[in-house]
């Protein structure tokens, strides 16, 4: 175990994923890249990260589809969504199942940075 926290970043934008590890690298997590929902769930499964950075919009199976299915196997893994979209305007407002926070783009990256390492010192 190298006891680096492991973060997945999931958005269909390449420029987003590249600025969202370089950050967190400097942090000092590991981070594992996904473009598109399938794609975040396989990695979800063999990398076993700490924590999920979600974009909502993604080809294929979207945010709200994947934090559905990582909540209803994990209700306490710690899932961030990201959205072009205010939260009232997406249907995971109204869902059972809610996401840990919710980021609206374009977002502080350093309140995203805070939200982060909190949720993985209580994780």
């Amino acid at each position: 175990m190298n006891g680096l926290k492991k973060l997945l970043i999931a958005d269909d934008q390449a420029g987003i994923r590249m600025l969202l590890s370089e950050v967190f690298k400097n942090e000092g997590y590991e981070t594992i890249l996904a473009s598109n929902g399938e794609e975040a769930v396989q990695k979800l499964q063999t990398s076993k990260p700490d924590c999920i950075l979600l974009d909502m919009k993604m080809p294929g199976l979207n945010g709200e589809e994947i934090l559905q299915e990582i909540k209803s196997r994990c209700p306490d893994f710690p899932v961030i969504l990201m959205s072009a979209y205010d939260k009232a305007e997406t249907s995971a407002a109204d869902s059972d199942v809610q996401a840990d926070h919710y980021f609206t783009k374009p977002f502080d990256i350093h309140d995203l940075r805070r939200t982060i390492s909190k949720l993985m010192q209580d994780s």
